[in-house]
């Protein structure tokens, strides 16, 4: 299992819709081949900021899987546009402690 983890800035004025439309967006990831879980915090101190965290089973899973394929394409288009900076995306292997 990798953790894929994305700091997400919304433009300002547009958190309510950013919510609503991520709500939706939720169903395409989540129907994705090896994909475990997603959530999205919003953050305390900063308006507009998230962090999503999404589990997929192996990186290829995201990177080729997901982000090659035609419902990346409607993910893109339905947030994308709500992000200023564009996100930065890294991924993530467990420590088991």
């Amino acid at each position: 299992m990798i953790l894929e983890a994305a700091m997400l800035q919304v433009k300002e004025g547009m958190i309510e819709e950013f919510e609503r439309v991520f709500r939706q967006a939720s169903e395409i990831i989540s129907s994705m081949k090896g994909y475990i879980s997603h959530e999205l915090q919003r953050c305390i101190e900063v308006e507009g900021k998230y962090l999503l965290l999404v589990k997929w089973e192996t990186l290829e899973d995201h990177t080729v899987g997901f982000r090659e394929s035609s419902e990346y394409q409607e993910w893109k288009r339905l947030l994308h546009h709500f992000y200023d900076p564009f996100p930065t995306v890294e991924h993530f292997d467990p420590i088991h402690l």
